[in-house]
């Protein structure tokens, strides 16, 4: 599906909502743009973590309408010689740097043709004379008004990327004892959220979860258990979560983004307190 804008633009940063980064964003795109439609998919993105946007970007983009613009500025490299990428996957276009961002979204979608942005490219809309600190500003911003009210195709921007970077992820093992993955994401409740699919899961007899001293069977949802009890579900984006019935996993656990989990077949689960 060739992308067509819709005039939609979505922001993923981990630029927080203390500072006026994300508003600043926000003018120079309206700046351009006046009638955009901004969508603030999420600020909380942890400092520098690349992976955790990647994964919330990837399961997001399928909730929104061919013709959308999504912004991802997570740019631990920003100021070098890391480039930008433009690519357009199932109608929409993503804007990101080039540092493992976009990994997820090429392994599970077919991208039609990623572009490397060309920055000379870009002075024609006056996009030039780039800070070292703040792109998110002075290119993904600009640059996105321009693409969603169609002054430019993405074709226009540069040529095709050819490879990209990919983020230096463990991904989930499989063996004869089961599946080693690790924790992804902390959402705003605490829950941790693994990089374990669903589907992985269904081939496991019996399965329960191991994580710090836990042993956990898989429940349907947080009301299962009671409350301070912890739980194992799979969550509404298709991955495997460690949760805390209203209280939060990762502050119980003293767990986050890396922890290791376990998911063994058979057996039978421990109780789900802890003290």
């Amino acid at each position: 599906m060739p992308f067509e804008p819709c005039g939609i633009i979505t922001l993923t940063t981990d630029f927080g909502l203390v500072d006026p980064f994300v508003g600043i964003m926000k003018g120079r795109i309206l700046g351009r743009f006046p009638t955009a439609r901004i969508v603030d998919l999420t600020h909380g993105i942890g400092p520098q973590a690349v992976e955790e946007a990647g994964f919330w970007l990837e399961r997001s983009i399928g909730y929104f309408p061919a013709g959308t613009v999504h912004v991802a500025v997570v740019d631990p490299g920003v100021g070098t010689a890391r480039a930008v990428l433009a690519a357009p996957i199932d109608g929409q276009l993503l804007l990101a740097p080039d540092n493992g961002l976009l990994a997820p979204l090429a392994a599970r979608h077919t991208p039609e043709g990623i572009i490397r942005v060309e920055l000379p490219r870009l002075e024609r809309f006056g996009i030039r004379a780039l800070s070292a600190t703040f792109h998110g500003r002075d290119l993904f911003a600009p640059l996105a008004a321009e693409l969603a009210r169609g002054s430019c195709s993405p074709e226009e921007l540069g040529d095709a990327a050819g490879v990209i970077v990919r983020a230096p992820l463990p991904v989930p093992r499989r063996s004869s004892e089961g599946i080693e993955g690790h924790v992804i994401t902390v959402d705003h409740f605490g829950n941790l959220i693994t990089d374990i699919e669903a589907s992985e899961l269904a081939s496991l007899a019996h399965p329960h979860v191991e994580l710090a001293e836990l042993r956990l069977p898989l429940s349907r949802t947080y009301a299962d258990v009671f409350p301070g009890e912890y739980l194992a579900l799979v969550n509404s984006f298709g991955r495997l979560e460690i949760a805390r019935a209203q209280s939060s996993a990762a502050a119980g656990l003293a767990l986050g983004r890396g922890a290791a989990v376990r998911v063994r077949p058979g057996g039978e689960p421990i109780a789900g307190r802890r003290a």
